[in-house]
């Protein structure tokens, strides 16, 4: 196992996206990332989308890099099992509803009574206090509730819209990896552990103050209507197909004129600075957009290049994958899982050369390593028979899984 979190063990009872993906990350870096689910009731994501049974593409995307324990909490004998594996972990990572763990007796402080130093991590859609905690939640609905969707409407007049992907259950997670890294430096000064609570309408809000909320941010001084800095989005059309094309500094701005042959528009009163550019930011982006149409895409994007103005092409799903400079990244990787096949998949982000990461398994079928994992924390093998058996367990025997 490599990676700079190797020698830790987390304990990952969460499921769906926003979990998954913050546990993968850990698992990525090298943590031991132990996945309990339910025997009956496992994660979602091993049942929608395309795939094989208990595979699906959403799972394998969320859950590599870990190792499968299936246990009923709801019994004594699970709820058991379960806290002699968190006595050997450093940190517990949940995102039941809040008052769910209190009722299965997995709470922050029963937990801590069996491992004092423990990151104890609870997930949330709207956190703990307030109107909304009982309510269901999921991404389009902090989309809605977060001021998000009239973001990317534009502004507050306009319809409102959905970025299409899950981008709070995914932030979240990232939210949340980089929570328990902190606090597991934390401990390292301190010796002790904590209680984590990281929600999606935390991290959406946190993210949007970042870059758009200006209008909200002087006390007293607020801006009553949120309007539309352009009704024009950066992607061009052009003669053939659509590219990117940003003129955001006086030096990319007066290169774009030159070699788009509108060296008039240097002498234009309303672009002469980067703030009177972006007060008639309509006016200018449509004379861009009328002079891209004269070339096709590949042209464009030569000229540009040549005349240090950003650029890029707009690529599918697929051309993406194939693109050079992905390629030359090698962000996208193959290998091949045990069960599910051929995947392909994105290599986690962040590289460390003095501890490189590694993809060292595909994510696990139910239970796959229930024997082996309970093994580690006592118990025998006629024991975990037993238990499997009373259907407190479900494995995969390891003479079934070789």
């Amino acid at each position: 196992m490599s990676g700079p979190l190797r020698g830790y063990r987390v304990v990952d009872v969460t499921g769906v996206i926003a979990g998954p993906f913050a546990t993968m990350m850990l698992a990525d870096q090298g943590a031991d990332v132990i996945k309990v689910e339910a025997p009956h009731r496992p994660d979602h994501t091993r049942h929608a989308g395309p795939g094989e049974p208990g595979l699906r593409a959403s799972f394998l995307n969320n859950n590599r890099n870990k190792r499968s324990v299936a246990i009923d909490v709801k019994s004594d004998e699970g709820r058991e099992a379960l806290l002699k594996l968190v006595a050997t972990a450093d940190v517990f990572i949940q995102n039941f509803r809040p008052g769910v763990v209190e009722r299965l007796g997995i709470g922050e402080p029963e937990l801590r009574k069996v491992r004092p130093d423990l990151i104890y991590v609870s997930m949330s859609g709207w956190g703990e206090n307030g109107p909304f905690t009982h309510k269901p939640v999921y991404d389009p609905i902090i989309q809605a509730l977060s001021g998000l969707a009239t973001v990317q409407a534009g502004s507050d007049k306009e319809r409102p819209r959905l970025i299409r992907t899950i981008l709070p259950d995914k932030l979240t997670g990232v939210t949340a990896a980089q929570a328990v890294t902190a606090a597991l430096a934390g401990r390292a000064k301190t010796g002790e552990g904590q209680h984590v609570k990281v929600s999606m309408l935390d991290s959406i809000i946190a993210f949007l103050w970042a870059s758009d909320m200006a209008g909200q941010t002087f006390v007293g001084q607020e801006v009553s209507e949120q309007k539309a800095a352009t009704f024009i989005d950066l992607i061009y059309e052009t003669k053939d197909d659509y590219i990117s094309v940003s003129t955001m500094t006086d030096p990319q701005w007066t290169a774009f004129c030159k070699v788009a042959d509108r060296e008039n528009l240097l002498t234009d009163e309303r672009f002469l600075t980067p703030s009177l550019r972006d007060e008639n930011a309509d006016e200018r982006l449509n004379l861009i957009q009328e002079a891209l149409l004269e070339r096709p895409a590949a042209e464009w994007l030569k000229i540009l290049d040549d005349a240090g103005v950003p650029c890029a092409p707009v690529l599918t799903r697929r051309q993406m994958i194939d693109h050079p400079q992905v390629e030359a990244s090698g962000i996208v990787i193959e290998y091949d899982h045990a069960q599910a096949g051929r995947l392909r998949q994105a290599r986690p982000a962040a590289r460390f050369e003095g501890t490189p990461t590694e993809i060292r398994d595909g994510a696990p079928l139910l239970g796959a390593h229930t024997y082996e994992v309970l093994a580690e924390v006592g118990y025998s093998e006629a024991e975990i028979d037993a238990m499997v058996d009373a259907n407190v367990l479900h494995a995969v025997r390891p003479e079934a899984a070789e």
